[in-house]
């Protein structure tokens, strides 16, 4: 057990080695000379490039100056413990909601929502491979019927995974997969359902009204589903995906979040933008191609990865 955990704590921090270049050794430029009022404008510059965002990097900026006025000799180790000691404090704040549990013998259901490109289905995939291999028993449903090429993905990796998906013909209303998908998996005795939906954000009327249609028509076959609603957010957008979630945490609450493609990115530091802006946990990221690549989040990892404290 420990060494899986070591294991995922290795990936994440693998995963955010571009970021750890692009935002420690900076910081380390900046304060391993006699530092000034500029040098905290080109601070609040290097985190606000490595994603935090306006509000989050101008907060670490002043936590920091409050910090030096106190103890004007702290070193650079010190500066990015105090960094370090921050981010904990903020992810630390927000925890997943507790959700309804399902029924004996009915499955856990799994509501996933995404933009298109976003690596919606293959994190699908993912966290699919990641509950098999607990030994789960797993059901796909592809309901992102708006594109044909998102439910030939989700078919290929129900076959590669030996997966039973639930799927119907291109343009066929979500909700009837959602309803079709959920009475397969109480008769097959599925523990686990996942549903794709469809990724579009052009109108966000429509989005919420084609995610209240799937929601009541899950309730009708399992009353307390879906248990989780999770978003998947590409990190290589930056805060465009802060505002995606701001969109669809309006349009269906959210328990918690996906973070894909984290190993593709420089700017890990957008998990700091979500957690301060909006509240939403991340519960998984991404980081790598392989269907493996899949980790629960770790505030430590995060943390020790953005601003590594050791000598």
């Amino acid at each position: 057990m420990f060494n899986f955990l070591k294991s995922g704590y290795e990936k994440i921090k693998s995963a955010l080695s571009k970021t750890r270049s692009a935002l420690s050794q900076r910081i380390r430029g900046l304060f391993g000379k006699p530092w000034n009022e500029e040098t905290f404008d080109q601070l609040e510059q290097v985190l606000f490039e490595a994603d935090l965002g306006t509000t989050c990097a101008a907060s670490f900026v002043e936590h920091l100056r409050s910090s030096l006025r106190l103890h004007p000799t702290n070193d650079i180790a010190q500066i990015l413990k105090i960094f370090h000691d921050k981010t904990l404090s903020i992810l630390n704040t927000s925890q997943p909601t507790t959700p309804t549990l399902p029924a004996s013998g009915e499955p856990y259901v799994f509501l996933i929502v995404g933009v298109n490109g976003s690596g919606k289905t293959t994190s699908i995939a993912k966290l699919a491979k990641r509950f098999q291999s607990e030994g789960k028993k797993v059901l796909l449903a592809a309901g992102d019927t708006f594109r044909a090429a998102a439910i030939e993905q989700l078919s290929t990796w129900a076959d590669r995974l030996k997966l039973d998906i639930v799927k119907s013909s291109p343009g066929s209303d979500p909700s009837a997969v959602a309803f079709d998908a959920l009475t397969a998996a109480k008769a097959r005795g599925a523990d686990i359902v996942l549903i794709d939906t469809a990724g579009r954000l052009q109108n966000k009327t429509d989005l919420m009204k084609e995610l209240e249609k799937i929601r009541r028509v899950l309730v009708k076959v399992i009353p307390t589903a879906p248990h989780e609603t999770l978003l998947v957010l590409d990190a290589t957008t930056g805060q465009n995906a802060v505002d995606q979630a701001r969109v669809f945490n309006e349009a269906t609450p959210l328990n918690g979040i996906i973070l894909a493609k984290l190993d593709g990115s420089a700017k890990g530091g957008i998990v700091l933008s979500i957690y301060q802006q909006l509240g939403i946990p991340v519960r998984w990221v991404g980081t790598g191609e392989q269907a493996d690549d899949f980790e629960p989040f770790d505030p430590l990892a995060y943390a020790d990865s953005l601003f590594p404290i050791e000598a």
